[in-house]
């Protein structure tokens, strides 16, 4: 019986998977049998999620990282393989936007702490969950699937957040690369784009009636993304689904880089 999204016996890991996008690709993962581990920075919403997944029936760990620190993502990745035994997906969601005035405000500060969270955030992430999927392939057991998550702003013009556009069109490039290098060990890497989604890091633009009507109104689907609009996407490439798709990048934002 074809059964390619069945992720029963798998375990996913996704940082920033205690809210918005997170949390919904760790839903859709949970509902179709996979295992999850969600790190996030704030534990109270890391146990909510956690309570949340639970109900699924399958195994979750929550656990507070900071994925701007290197260290932590290293004892993060080394705790999540030890608990669970194997991770075979890992999506690094994890993100953060300090939009500013101009281009010409941008500080330094501000600059530093979004490329940390969002461009060596995932590069750290995704380097030490390949130590372990490159470790286990050379076992004889080569399977992985490594997610950035990026943005349409890594792709299109972002006036006055030119700092987060960089970092997430760094995290497209990454992924290119990794996906060619680790090819080889059965591993395959690609990247999510969301456009306008409606989350905590865009409630201010969602409380904005002229965003709405000048933005939101060009969006085909007419409506603001959902973090349940993640949910296909991640099972798919958490799935045997995707076993020959690697190097790609899926723009998720109803329709509107095309318009």
């Amino acid at each position: 019986m074809y059964r390619p999204f069945d992720l029963t016996g798998k375990v996913a890991l996704v940082t920033g998977g205690n809210g918005g996008i997170g949390l919904g690709m760790a839903e859709a993962m949970a509902q179709a049998g996979a295992d999850i581990v969600v790190w996030g920075t704030n534990e109270k919403k890391n146990d909510a999620a956690g309570k949340k997944l639970a109900g699924y029936g399958h195994r979750v760990i929550t656990r507070k990282v900071d994925v701007a620190q290197e260290n932590e993502i290293v004892e993060g990745m080394k705790a999540a393989v030890h608990d669970m035994g194997r991770i075979d997906t890992v999506i690094a969601n994890a993100g953060i936007g300090l939009a500013a005035p101009s281009f010409m405000e941008i500080t330094a500060e501000a600059f530093r702490r979004v490329e940390a969270v969002n461009e060596e955030g995932v590069f750290f992430t995704l380097r030490e969950a390949a130590k372990h999927m490159v470790e286990r392939a050379k076992s004889g057991d080569p399977v992985g699937s490594l997610v950035g998550v990026a943005s349409l702003a890594g792709i299109e013009g972002a006036g006055r957040n030119q700092h987060y556009g960089a970092s997430k069109g760094a995290v497209i490039s990454m992924m290119r690369g990794i996906a060619v290098e680790l090819a080889r060990y059965g591993i395959r890497a690609n990247t999510i784009a969301p456009g306008w989604i409606a989350t905590d890091m865009t409630q201010r633009a969602q409380d904005n009636p002229v965003f709405g009507e000048k933005v939101i109104s060009r969006v085909p689907a007419r409506r603001w993304g959902k973090p349940e609009d993640f949910g296909g996407i991640a099972v798919y490439l958490a799935s045997d689904a995707s076993a020959y798709h690697s190097g790609d990048m899926f723009v998720i934002d109803g329709g509107y880089a095309v318009f």
